[in-house]
């Protein structure tokens, strides 16, 4: 495979508690890690911290390809993506929502809208690219974001409360999109829910923070 993740005895303070202590993980083989745990145990920090967005006090994060590691700048971030519970949602069409990441890396207008209308087939939302993304539904707007990431193709995916306020409907097209998505990619996927029967519906592993730490 690609690129692998390795998360070396991090230490992340709040108010002067302790919310990782001592926590390491390797994510070094491609398909669904799912991260559970209590609200508050930490989920969407650590999603932060790996996709380097938040710095932990103490310890490394560490991406590789192969034996090399990776520098920390504009290459890297662009082989990884996190896709946040709330989707950002712009005041245009779900095609420019969607488009919007390959804009600002310089594609060409018909590979733009190649990769886009694939993406959004993927999803299930290529009949609604002329839409305005704002009149979407809470589970479409999931789905685009989705969608928006891939359309990136990035090696390692975090997935933040994916399924979160979502209807029932929603939630299979969603687990469907996931399942699909390990059987295409061989790309390192990391999910955090409270979702049970998603998660074991879509993971590969399942890590569990508890007083700081993963199990």
């Amino acid at each position: 495979m690609g690129v692998r993740l390795n998360v070396s005895n991090i230490y992340k303070y709040y108010n002067g508690k302790p919310l990782f202590e001592n926590c390491s993980c390797s994510f070094d083989r491609s398909g669904v890690y799912i991260l559970m745990g209590p609200n508050g145990s930490g989920k969407s920090t650590f999603l932060r911290i790996c996709a380097l967005l938040e710095n932990p006090d103490r310890g490394e994060i560490n991406y590789f390809d192969g034996n090399r590691a990776l520098p920390k700048d504009i290459n890297l971030m662009r082989r990884i993506t996190l896709l946040f519970p709330e989707v950002g949602v712009f005041n245009t069409t779900v095609f420019k929502n969607v488009a919007y990441g390959l804009k600002i890396r310089g594609f060409k207008n018909n590979k733009i809208k190649e990769k886009v209308e694939e993406a959004l087939q993927f999803v299930g939302l290529l009949h609604k690219k002329e839409q305005n993304a704002l009149t979407l539904s809470t589970g479409e707007t999931k789905r685009m974001g989705i969608a928006r990431a891939l359309v990136l193709e990035p090696e390692v995916l975090f997935l933040d409360e994916p399924t979160a306020s979502v209807d029932w409907k929603n939630t299979e097209i969603i687990e469907s999109i996931i399942i699909q998505i390990k059987q295409r990619l061989n790309s390192i996927i990391i999910i955090a829910t409270h979702d049970k029967e998603f998660a074991m519906a879509t993971g590969d592993f399942l890590l569990y923070i508890r007083d700081g730490r993963l199990y």
